[in-house]
Formats: C-alpha cells, sequence, structure tokens
C-alpha cells in the first residue's frame, strides 16, 4: 500500500536517507547535509509517499524544491523538484521502487511539475532503472550525476 507522507513521516524519512544517499555518507561527502532533503518538511512543494506492507513503513519517495542558494545535490533550477527514493534492504527488487516511482511521477505531474531530477552515483545500477523510467543525464554535481525526466 503506498499512501501519502506527512510530517509524522520525516523521522522515517530521515531514517531512508543514509539508504537513498549512503554512497555520498560513505565518502564522506558532507558539502551539502543530507537532512536539506526533509528539514522543514511541510514547505511549498514538499510531497511523500510512504509505502507500506503489514503495517509496517518499508519505502519511501518524494520531492521538493530547493534554492539556488542552497541546493540538493540534483539541483537543475528552483522550478524542478528533486526527487529522493529509498526502499528498505530486505524489500528491494521485489518492484516496490518502482511503485513509489511511478506514483510519485504522477504526483508531479498533478502538481503541475514539467520535469524533476534527481542525483545518482555514477556506476550505480539505479541508473539503468533511472534510464528504463526516462530519466536522461543532464551533468555531474559534487561526484554524482544527475538526471532530469521530462513530465
Amino acid at each position: 500500500m503506498i499512501r501519502n507522507g506527512s510530517a509524522a513521516d520525516v523521522p522515517f524519512m530521515r531514517s531512508m536517507l543514509p539508504h537513498a544517499y549512503g554512497w555520498r555518507v560513505n565518502a564522506l561527502h558532507a558539502d551539502i547535509p543530507l537532512t536539506r532533503y526533509v528539514d522543514n518538511w511541510g514547505r511549498e512543494g514538499d510531497v511523500a509517499l510512504i509505502a507500506h506492507e503489514t503495517g509496517n513503513r518499508v519505502g519511501a519517495a518524494w520531492f521538493r524544491l530547493f534554492r539556488e542558494s542552497e541546493p540538493g545535490y540534483g539541483f537543475v533550477d528552483e522550478q524542478t523538484p528533486e526527487l529522493s527514493i529509498s526502499v528498505v534492504p530486505s524489500r528491494r527488487k521485489h518492484g516496490l521502487g518502482q511503485e513509489l516511482l511511478d506514483a510519485l511521477l504522477g504526483k508531479a505531474r498533478a502538481e503541475g511539475n514539467t520535469q524533476v531530477s534527481l542525483s545518482v552515483e555514477k556506476d550505480s545500477p539505479a541508473v539503468a532503472f533511472y534510464e528504463r523510467n526516462g530519466f536522461t543525464a543532464a551533468g555531474e554535481s559534487e561526484g554524482g550525476l544527475v538526471m532530469v525526466r521530462q513530465l
């Protein structure tokens, strides 16, 4: 089951950040604090989806707008929301990430966005997943690949 997220889900989303951006944590790359992706949740443009299985949260996908003065790793411009997605390790490779991505892209369209962006490690298997879902490379940022999907 996938439901809309709320401020009550921020602790779970925060716990998912190391799964979504672990490669940045492992590289001790702290130019952009990961908490930027969830701090002060609920501002205009913040949208989250939470996946549940048997009453437990097992995945989260969200997007938010960033300012040029405080960008995310996948920053393109102030009108393009940056997507974050993560599934708990035990539930990966079961299609949950695809379900979350599909639902989040639908939400982005419904919110009137024309594109979304994200950041992924250049040699991550997730690159192929995002390419299959219509994302294209738009550049590099802070050692990662910035990808964009037109909506």
